[in-house]
This record gives C-alpha cells, structure tokens and sequence, in this order.
C-alpha cells in the first residue's frame, strides 16, 4: 500500500515490545483502521525479549506495586512521565499494570512491593507481549543491527533507517527502544547527547583480603558507601554475598548505581543493634563468661553472635587473634569493626551480571510526556535509552514499559493525525 504509514521501533527488549504492543492500541483507540499502519519492530539479536527472560533471575520482577519516582536518576523527568501516562487522576490502575492485565498476565506480590508473574518465569511475560504483538500485525525483524537513522529533511519525507548489512528502511515515526551500550553505537540525528554508558545494578569487585576467605557466604546486613572523601554516598540494607572476587547481592547492587574506584563499603553486621549499644553489648559478654568462669577469649566474646566465619573476619578487622584473651580495652576496635567493617571497592564486578547500563540520551533532549525529541519530531525514546535507571525491584523494568508506553501513544497521536490529513485531502 503506497499511502500506509509506517512506525518503526528500534530494540526489541521490554520497552520495544510495549511500545509495539501499545502503538496498536493507542491507534485503534483513534480510530485508524487496521493495516493502515505498518508497525514494525526490528531487533539485533536473533530472537525478541532475550534481556526479559534474563531479568530476575528468571523469574521476571516485572514492577513493583509501589513505584517510588524519586528512587530514579533524573527523578524530576520520570515524574512528569509516569504522571501523563497514568492520565485521569481518578484513576486507581497503574497504566503499566493494567497493560499485563489486559493481556492476560497474572501476578502476586513479593517483598517490598515486588511483582512477579504467577507462573514464576519470566517466560509467561514475554509470552503475553510477543503474542499480542503478533495478534496485531506487529512485525518483528530479528537480526536486524541498525547502525544510523537520518530525519525527514523536508515535510513529507520520512525517516531512514541504515542497518549494519546494509538495508535501509522508512518509517514516519521511529521509537529508539534499545539497551545496554547500544544506544551509543547508533548514529542519531544532531542535537541528541548521549552520555557514555557504564554498568550498574550488578557485584562490585573489592580488594580481596578480607571477601576472599568468606566466599559464598551471605549476611543480612546494612551497608553504607563512602567516597574518598569519607562522605557517605548512600545506605542499603539487605543481604550481601561475599565472593573471592568481592561482594554480590541486592544490597550491593544497588550501591553499584554510586560506587567508584576507591570508595568504601561499610558493612554494619549488626544493624539491629545501634552502635552505642555494640561496646557495651561486648562488655557484658565478657564479664558472663568471666562470671562463669569461662575462658574470656576473643573468639568466645563473638561465639553465638554471627556465623563463624563472619564473626572472625571481624575479629581480624579488630586485630585480636581467636584464641587470644579479650581485654575490656579491646571492645572499642571490635565494636567498630562488627558495625563498619571496611571493603575497598576496585570497581565493578562480572559486568555481564549488571541488570542495566547506566547512561544514553539526555533527558533533557526529549519532553518528558511524550517520551518525543524536541529538536527531531517524530523521533521517540523509550526504557534504557534514556540516561534513566532505579534501584532493584522491578523499578527499571515499569520505566521501559512506561515510557514504551508513552512513547508508543505519542506516535500514534501524529500517524493519526498525519492520516486523517492524508484522507482528506484524498478527498478534496
């Protein structure tokens, strides 16, 4: 058909295959009858939705049924985003919610607010995705490597889109929707900044004399980042595992999102416990094993309180040997070190475990409800593109759905338009 148009969306991750799955809603919403838009999704991999299926373990913490905007970077803009989706301030349904209830997902809430499919496997995600886009006509074009997309130079041109074999194809609206470093490997128009992307949300890679002896152990534990400067960057409670390599966990991916070469993991093993508490918590251990007339050594005082392999890397921290004797004037040093035990951070762990890159478009460059570039109509961004990323609990994953989403709506909004347009004037 030489009059239909065409929207193309480049990556076909999470916020690719919403804003596929959305584009179609939103125009039939409008009322543009089927097959007058060619919606296309071109993937570079040989499959769509791989970086879903790898996303919680497998199991898929799509959302979280209490999204806190300010936990995002660039918090101000993804507030503006979330706000114009969710449209009607009546309403009680998170947009991205009733998405996956429209399509058929079932779900139940974990810790924190963590959603996660009821199947528990990621797969029962995808699959809802993949086939509502193929119900609508959505094409998906695998192994297709874009490498530059260039703007309409004048009105009635499209956009064109160079793929690495190659090809080239045309779209009236393009939706930009790839992840990781991708974003940096396509040539965009002029007036995009995109900053150099680095992964984050994974382990961090320390100095290894004191992880390397706890390797695989895990702790339920606070930890606070300090920067070379002594000042605390942030605080995450939570588990942390230790590896030869350095640490892993939640808790540790998250700080991941600040932490630097040099800075300094403070590891608090007993959180319950304030620290003023901690030295006098000591004491009057050591003056019952005393009172019994028990052995008062180092390693009895921190018996019973952690595992042992914790409890003795604290004690090494503090400088007294196991089978030593405990002095009162020995509980300041252990205090400290059961409340901050230190880790230099060396930088980031397996970076193919970092569940994001943080990075890509400058927000600034693109309006905040429209998901639309202010310089290059018709140019949308969505998910990891954007220089946005959030802690773990299924935060990263609502972004690429909602601004997919947005993106998605926004598109449809100007094909629509650019159609009726076209029929009028077919009917003049």
């Amino acid at each position: 058909m030489a009059g239909m148009k065409k929207l193309a969306i480049i990556g076909g991750g999470a916020a690719g295959l919403a804003a596929a799955v959305e584009a179609v809603r939103a125009l039939r919403v409008r009322g543009v009858a089927p097959g007058s838009v060619e919606t296309t999704v071109y993937e570079a991999s040989d499959r769509v939705g791989r970086s879903i299926l790898a996303t919680g373990n497998g199991r898929c913490n799509f959302s979280n049924a209490r999204i806190d905007v300010a936990a995002y970077r660039n918090s101000a803009f993804v507030s503006q985003a979330l706000a114009a989706l969710e449209g009607e301030p009546d309403s009680c349904e998170d947009p991205v919610h009733a998405l996956f209830a429209d399509l058929g997902l079932l779900w139940r809430e974990e810790s924190e607010g963590r959603l996660y499919p009821l199947a528990n496997k990621a797969t029962s995600v995808l699959d809802v995705l993949r086939s509502a886009a193929q119900d609508a006509g959505v094409r998906l074009a695998c192994d297709c490597v874009a490498g530059r997309v260039d703007a309409p130079q004048r009105a009635g041109d499209r956009f064109h889109i160079r793929f690495a074999d190659g090809a080239v194809r045309h779209a009236d609206a393009v939706v930009v929707a790839v992840g990781g470093r991708a974003i940096e490997e396509i040539a965009l128009p002029k007036g995009l900044p995109c900053a150099s992307g680095r992964p984050v949300l994974g382990p961090l890679r320390t100095d290894t004399a004191l992880v390397k002896p706890l390797n695989n152990v895990r702790v339920r534990c606070c930890v606070s980042l300090a920067g070379a400067d002594g000042v605390e960057k942030a605080r995450e409670s939570g588990e942390v595992l230790f590896r030869d390599y350095g640490v892993s966990g939640i808790a540790v991916f998250n700080l991941s999102r600040f932490a630097a070469p040099d800075d300094e993991l403070r590891i608090d093993l007993l959180p319950q416990i304030a620290p003023e508490r901690v030295e006098g918590l000591l004491l009057d251990r050591a003056a019952r094993l005393r009172s019994a007339g028990r052995p008062c050594s180092a390693d009895a005082i921190v018996r019973g309180m952690l595992l042992p392999a914790v409890a003795h890397a604290a004690l090494r921290e503090a400088g007294l040997r196991r089978e030593g004797p405990f002095a009162n004037a020995d509980a300041p040093r252990l205090a400290r070190a059961l409340k901050e035990l230190p880790v230099v951070v060396r930088g980031v762990g397996d970076a193919r475990q970092c569940q994001v890159t943080r990075g890509g478009l400058a927000v600034e460059a693109f309006g905040p409800r429209t998901m639309e570039a202010c310089r290059v109509p018709g140019l949308f961004a969505a998910g990891e593109a954007l220089d946005v990323d959030a802690p773990c609990g299924g935060y990263n994953l609502h972004w690429a759905w909602a601004s997919g989403m947005l993106a998605a709506r926004a598109a449809a909004g100007m094909l629509a338009a650019d159609d009726g347009r076209t029929k009028g004037a077919s009917r003049a």
